[in-house]
């Protein structure tokens, strides 16, 4: 007991270290967990790292996507759906049938089932990417495509690994696989709604902050275990739930818990994220040590490695090339409905056109008030994203970012080790897994802050930036002018300042639904209501003490 918590201690110190120093040398803090994880495993006194993979599989991939998806903007999610989905489902099956031929071709021994699920476990890519990306500062649309295909390939992978093993002892035909992606895809999602409504529906009648963060911390595994009982995606249930969280907070949900939330998961992220790396780091000795006692060398699995990694690379440019032509083509399309969405929309602004205009369409258009007003917020969201797509292109650049940023890492070290014992060449599939993974995070990761600088991807124009806050501000100026000043009596009205930031806050929210603004200035915005809102209830609450 004593050894594991100084063992444990150590731990959180060095990742806690690391955390503080990385961004100080320049190096993402992954990275460096791995090579000091590596480099302790070297030291003779320290034991051999052993963690069984369900620990990660069921114990902390839900909660650090979870956590992800809750902040990934729901309108940035929505707008890149069609990239997203291709990426984390087209991407990873063509990855791992490449991958999979290569692996059946190079490795003696190996049966196409086995090395499809080798490819699977080396097929997704990890979140690490979008910490990088973030901090320097690429077009908001790169980090939603990389964090939403992070968010959803896991799932991917892991349904065709479970029918490549299964197809390694009994035959599997194709549309079984589909049909077990479909269902794993649908129930998992379904679950993750109904969570993610009930965990907003209990936690806004929650009134202490720490219970209510507690309740948070479940959501995850709430959602997962079920959807992995009745045979679905249990990191999908996750993800939705999160999703449906997120999107769902800054109404159902009072600022001083959405505040003790995100810094308590913050943290559990940090924790979680960097226990993995390391323990990827240390566990790298024993993988080789596997090799060399079964193979009597590792130089054919580094051979290998290399192979896959250049493949990885190599099918990841060769689909993110069409993909960024067929997102220009269809903003393109998107372009030439302009002057239709336009007539509409000054149609539907004229007194009494609106009426008209859809009773002329009879049964095929909305008829209550209720569908009048979601037709006019449709075409509003259509003209806003219509303006979002023009005004940030993705290009070659961007395209160029996405693909290099394709690195390797929790899920495929977790899924390797999910291989059966009677596994042909085990070892050595887990040590290919294993390098692929640390090399694409020391390769990729250190270089992509280089790459970024010389492609020189979209940027933020500052002078667009400022425009739209100036924008915002006159929409939460106007919004404050709703609200009535006096009681009827004369006097200030009761909680004028709080009614005022509800009503700003509803109509940011509004502009989020309409996707009138970036995500980033909403979110800024609602950030300063939340501030001002806390600001006041604590200053009430020590007037009333």
């Amino acid at each position: 007991m004593d050894a594991f918590l100084i063992v444990a201690v150590l731990g959180l110190l060095v990742i806690a270290a690391a955390a503080a120093l990385a961004p100080k040398i320049g190096v993402a803090n992954p990275l460096l967990l791995v090579v000091l994880g590596f480099a302790v495993s070297l030291v003779p006194a320290v034991p051999e790292i052993v963690v069984e993979p369900e620990w990660i599989l069921a114990g902390v991939l839900p909660p650090l996507l979870y956590s992800a998806s809750v902040s990934m903007p729901s309108m940035d999610f929505r707008r890149e759906f069609t990239a997203i989905g291709g990426l984390s489902v087209v991407l990873v099956v063509l990855s791992s049938l490449v991958l999979g031929v290569f692996f059946w071709w190079v490795i003696p021994d190996l049966s196409l089932p086995w090395a499809i699920a080798l490819g699977a476990i080396v097929s997704p890519t990890d979140a690490v990417a979008t910490s990088i990306v973030k901090r320097l500062g690429v077009a908001p649309r790169v980090v939603t495509m990389l964090e939403g295909e992070s968010l959803l390939n896991d799932a991917t992978a892991l349904v065709l690994l479970r029918s490549a093993i299964a197809g390694a002892a009994a035959s599997v035909s194709l549309w079984s696989v589909v049909g077990s992606f479909v269902f794993s895809v649908v129930v998992a999602s379904v679950i993750g709604v109904i969570v993610g409504m009930l965990n907003l529906a209990v936690r806004s009648r929650v009134t202490d902050s720490t219970v209510n963060t507690v309740i948070s911390f479940t959501i995850p595994f709430i959602a997962a275990v079920p959807a992995e009982l009745l045979g679905a995606s249990g990191l999908v249930a996750a993800v939705v739930a999160g999703l449906v969280t997120g999107a769902g907070a800054a109404a159902k949900l009072s600022p001083q818990h959405r505040l003790s939330e995100s810094q308590n998961w913050h943290t559990i992220e940090l924790l979680l994220e960097g226990a993995v790396f390391l323990i990827m780091g240390l566990e790298l000795t024993k993988v080789v040590g596997d090799v060399v006692d079964d193979h009597g060398g590792i130089v054919p699995a580094l051979l290998t490695t290399a192979g896959a990694l250049v493949i990885t690379v190599l099918v990841r440019a060769a689909y993110v090339g069409p993909l960024v032509l067929s997102m220009r083509r269809r903003a393109e399309r998107k372009e030439r409905m302009r002057p239709k969405i336009d007539k509409v929309t000054q149609r539907l602004a004229e007194p009494g056109a609106a009426e008209a205009f859809i009773a002329a369409r009879g049964a095929r258009g909305p008829r209550t008030a209720g569908a009048l007003e979601r037709f006019t917020a449709r075409l509003r969201r259509m003209s806003a994203d219509l303006d979002f797509f023009l005004s940030r292109p993705v290009g070659w650049r961007e395209g160029t970012v996405v693909v290099w940023a394709g690195m390797r890492g929790v899920v495929t070290l977790a899924a390797a080790q999910t291989l059966p014992e009677n596994t042909p060449s085990r070892s050595t599939l887990i040590f290919i897994a294993f390098v692929v993974a640390a090399a694409s995070l020391v390769l990729q990761g250190g270089t992509l802050g280089a790459v970024i600088r010389g492609v020189r991807p979209h940027v933020e124009d500052p002078a667009d930036a400022a425009e739209e806050r100036r924008r915002l501000r006159e929409l939460v100026d106007e919004a404050a002018s709703t609200v009535p000043r006096t009681d009827g009596d004369g006097l200030p009205a009761a909680g004028y300042a709080l009614k005022v930031i509800d009503a700003q806050r509803a109509a940011l929210l509004a502009a989020r639904t309409d996707g009138l603004f970036t995500s980033q200035s909403l979110n800024s915005a609602l950030e300063v209501l939340d501030a001002d809102q806390i600001r006041l209830e604590l200053r009430g609450a020590a007037t009333e003490r």
